[in-house]
């Protein structure tokens, strides 16, 4: 059985504020137009201010930039900075010290400061920013490991671009498999008029987009409905897509030779499937077996798909010449093969940040087909306007341009909000 223990969670309280590596290279390294749409069409976003430069060049950006979730979005970019640890730092960092605990991807907060654009060269820095022993009603014991993680552009000139404080929670997986919690869910057929509702939804959505036509800030008002936007019936298709577009995530996992060399490495990451043939753990996105030996009654998503779900309906209504500053999300309920989101916001704020800036800020959520909000969050957009002017970029902590002062900022400012 798999335990969390009070030595494993102290271990995990000695690589607070460390620096070290990201375990998997970027998916792309070298990131341009089709790797903007590539990651866009993985979340279902055909904007094309992405990634068609005629479309782009009438922006305020002057041509494409990255959607939100590839600025930043964890291994899809950013060479690692600090590649080389000392001896103590690499003996402090070695192994996992709660591994086999099952990981959760539970919450994310972000902060854009910069526009990826085609040809930027990036960076990144990560380390452990906080660990939280909690009490878990899934599993006997959990703990939440909040990491933070900067990116910034080294070339053609280093500009600090995007941060995240990514929370996983660990728990103990032969608990969670024994309990059962959402075995009484139920995942129902569709009836042809609830389909017909999901498809218009999805037919009206390209004219719903803002686009090229501004969204001024003094025509926004508090209580303004945002969306919605429709996400589903979620199909294990819609999670190969996911994958071809942002690939393996945080596990890497890789195929035949290279799946071998691979459970090598990381022998405990696997177990054998009905045919005694060792497959990842992750195969819980698309094997209803595993998912329910998981404590799961279904297959289900990953976090960040709703997180980028979030993304897409803010910048469907917020315009090309706006920006997405922050976003944060909580994922606390599942997302199951066959379940349908409607993402939906309202704007609770309208207001000059920084005695400045014209933003509002929005309450935003992902609510399925039974009435439940499984992802609740909330974003600050900057907006242009017609007395203040254009949008003007906000200033990252400390002015930082680089990624070392960037996650010396992060971890200062988590501290200080704990």
């Amino acid at each position: 059985m798999v335990a969390i223990t009070d030595d494993g969670v102290a271990a995990l309280r000695r690589r607070i504020g460390v620096a070290q590596p990201h375990p998997q290279p970027p998916h792309y390294r070298f990131p341009n137009e089709d790797a903007f749409r590539h990651v866009a069409e993985a979340y279902g976003d055909d904007n094309p201010l992405w990634s068609d430069p005629a479309h782009a060049a009438r922006s305020r950006w002057g041509g494409p930039i990255a959607p939100p979730h590839l600025n930043g979005g964890d291994t899809m970019i950013g060479e690692n900075e600090v590649d080389v640890l000392d001896a103590d730092t690499r003996d402090l960092l070695r192994g996992d010290p709660i591994r086999g605990a099952h990981a959760y991807y539970a919450g994310s907060f972000r902060e854009w400061w910069e526009p990826l654009r085609p040809g930027m060269r990036v960076g990144r820095r990560n380390a452990l920013v906080g660990v939280h022993d909690k009490v878990s009603d899934f599993a006997s014991r959990a703990v939440h490991e909040w990491t933070g993680e900067v990116f910034a552009a080294t070339a053609p000139r280093p500009l600090a671009l995007n941060a995240q404080y990514r929370l996983m929670i660990r728990t103990e997986r032969d608990a969670a498999e024994a309990r059962g919690k959402y075995d009484t869910i139920e995942i129902r057929p569709y009836t042809d008029d609830e389909l017909a509702r999901i498809d218009d939804a999805y037919a009206h959505e390209v004219d719903r987009r803002r686009g090229a036509d501004p969204r001024w800030w003094e025509d926004v008002e508090v209580g303004d409905e945002i969306g919605p936007i429709v996400k589903g019936p979620l199909r294990v298709t819609d999670m190969v897509c996911w994958h071809v577009g942002v690939g393996m995530g945080l596990y890497g996992v890789k195929a035949l030779r290279l799946g071998y060399e691979q459970r090598r490495r990381v022998p405990k990451f696997f177990r054998p499937d009905d045919l005694n043939i060792a497959d990842v753990q992750q195969r819980v996105h698309w094997d209803a077996e595993w998912a329910r030996r998981a404590g799961n009654p279904a297959i289900y998503d990953y976090g960040r798909m709703r997180e980028t779900w979030l993304i897409h309906l803010c910048t469907d209504w917020m315009g090309d010449d706006a920006w997405l500053w922050k976003l944060d999300c909580e994922f606390r309920r599942f997302n199951y093969v066959g379940d349908t989101h409607w993402m939906r916001g309202r704007v609770t704020r309208r207001y000059l940040a920084d005695g400045e800036r014209p933003a509002v800020d929005l309450d935003v959520w992902g609510e399925n087909q039974r009435g439940e909000t499984t992802t609740p969050g909330h974003a600050t957009i900057l907006l242009p306007s017609r007395e203040h002017g254009a949008v003007r970029l906000p200033e990252p902590p400390g002015r930082a341009t680089g990624c070392a002062d960037l996650l010396c900022a992060l971890v200062d400012r988590f501290a200080e909000q704990r």
